[in-house]
């Protein structure tokens, strides 16, 4: 009996030894688990953007199935995708694992690095108008942008644009051009029907004009010529989104006339009126932008800097156009130089008397702003007189302060008197200034009185070669005397208080015509 549970339990060792065995043997070979070798790591897992994507035995295709997956996120597309792709393997030994399929982990990737996209920079151009720029998103709307800015000005489809490589520039830069757009075909056969009648015709008349003559019919009227005003520069770039402009918004903000600062240089003869004129900008608008302006009739001296706003587009373009215009037209002045007159001295020898013409003339403008005209053509119906000039040539003798120091106590015009006997209008300017105080010329000249002057008190009188005159009075030294010539500068007197007088000044009066005017408004310093 004992001998039979020795060999039961002999046997059931066997069984459960083979059975071990076999189980061992089933799953070292059963598809998807890794063998255990004595080789180190075998199997991986992968991490991707911080996600499990997987688990696999073999480590070289790893790298492999990550690039395939990167390449698969842009495939379709010829932007630029910026995405995350940091990958983690930690790898160890097993005697035997679960493992993924392939397919599954390169799909896992793709999912992690889809997520992971950061940005997508679009294919997009640049387009630079001198220092402004803005990006579009295809050559098309390049284009479009480009056209709108000439069609603007009545293109009527005569004229196209061209993109060129920029040979002085890198590669990639593309430079714009207006060029003539090619005719279409129904158009070129219209001319030349057009053309062989019309020889037809000239030909049985017997009537064709001398070669380089012709008539107001011959013009060919319209825009002849167009050209940027500005550089123009396209680039290819990769931006995002956000910095792309759309078409329309592009074409207001560059072909569109934008309010651009500008400085007017004050030039001989200019006034206030003149300039808001040249400017096409209202005097008051003027004088708000200038706070060196008081009013409209503020003075300007030559070289004055005032600011100005003019609507301009960011895109100028010229043109030139053929014209032809009838009009009331004035002959130019004809000038008479005199060189023993000085330059603010003229007189009229002849009024004008305006003519009548009929005119084809080139006028080429700068966007809406006429900047030149040259007259082809003109037929006169009736000869216009010019008018006769004569003027002076030479330069005005200048007016200088006749004292150092002082303080103004009393300006030009109407005032209460300061004291019986005084005048209610003052003649000139006076300054307060103690007893013998230097006085000088105020400009060179002749002295024709120097002495008593009833209530001016002791003064001078000088007449200058322009014709003014300037008087000193309430001195109370006089240092010349009548006839006697005096240079800008010279000392004349000492001031003081004689005369009407309510203390120690200097009265100082400029004549013209023997009329008194303002004195600070001659003065140079």
């Amino acid at each position: 009996m004992e001998k039979k549970k020795s060999n039961h339990k002999k046997y059931r060792f066997t069984y459960i030894k083979a059975t071990v065995g076999t189980l061992f043997l089933c799953l070292l070979f059963l598809r998807g688990y890794t063998a255990f070798e004595e080789t180190g790591e075998n199997m991986f897992h992968i991490r991707v953007n911080g996600q499990d994507v997987g688990t696999l035995g073999d480590k070289e295709r790893i790298d492999e199935l990550l690039l395939q997956a990167r390449k698969n996120v842009v495939s379709g597309s010829d932007e630029l995708v910026f995405m995350q792709a940091d990958m983690t393997v930690v790898g160890e030994q097993v005697l035997w694992g679960d493992v993924d399929r392939e397919e599954d982990v390169a799909r896992r990737m793709e999912e992690a690095l889809r997520a992971s996209i950061q940005e997508t920079l679009h294919r997009s151009y640049t387009l630079k108008v001198d220092e402004y720029i803005v990006n579009l998103s295809s050559m098309e709307e390049v284009q479009a942008l480009l056209q709108a800015a000439i069609d603007k000005y009545g293109n009527a489809g005569k004229f196209t644009i061209a993109l060129t490589n920029d040979g002085n520039r890198e590669f990639g830069v593309l430079a714009a051009d207006i060029v003539t757009a090619a005719p279409k075909e129904e158009d070129t056969l219209h001319t030349y029907t057009q053309a062989g009648v019309q020889t037809l015709i000239a030909g049985i008349d017997g009537q064709q004009k001398a070669e380089g003559e012709k008539d107001f019919g011959d013009y060919e009227l319209g825009i002849q010529s167009m050209s940027f005003a500005d550089s123009v520069e396209i680039v290819e770039a990769y931006l995002p989104e956000s910095q792309l402009t759309d078409l329309e918004q592009a074409i207001n903000l560059v072909i569109m006339e934008q309010e651009t600062p500008s400085v007017y240089e004050v030039v001989a003869g200019d006034t206030l009126s003149e300039i808001a004129i040249k400017v096409n900008i209202p005097m008051d608008t003027i004088v708000e932008m200038n706070d060196q302006l008081e009013d409209i009739n503020s003075t300007l001296q030559i070289g004055d800097e005032l600011l100005i706003t003019v609507p301009e587009p960011e895109l100028s373009v010229t043109r030139v156009e053929e014209q032809y215009y009838e009009e009331i037209y004035d002959a130019d002045i004809i000038y008479i130089e005199n060189d023993d007159w000085f330059t603010n001295q003229i007189q009229v020898h002849r009024q004008p008397s305006a003519g009548f013409r009929k005119v084809v003339a080139d006028v080429t403008y700068l966007n809406d702003k006429e900047v030149g005209r040259e007259i082809l053509k003109q037929e006169i119906v009736m000869e216009a007189v010019p008018k006769i000039v004569e003027r002076g040539t030479k330069i005005p003798p200048t007016y200088i302060r006749p004292i150092s120091g002082g303080v103004q106590t009393s300006s030009f015009g109407r005032r209460n008197a300061p004291t019986r006997g005084a005048s209610s209008y003052h003649k000139g300017v006076d300054w307060a200034t103690p007893t013998g105080t230097p006085v000088y010329a105020s400009c060179g000249g002749t002295v024709v009185k120097a002495g008593w002057g009833s209530g001016y008190g002791y003064v001078v009188y000088i007449n200058h070669e322009d014709g003014r005159q300037t008087r000193y009075a309430h001195l109370s030294k006089v240092l010349v005397s009548a006839g006697q010539t005096v240079r800008q500068g010279d000392r004349i007197a000492l001031s003081g208080n004689t005369g009407i007088s309510t203390g120690p000044h200097l009265h100082f009066e400029i004549l013209i015509n023997g009329v008194q005017v303002n004195p600070l408004n001659h003065l140079d310093r």
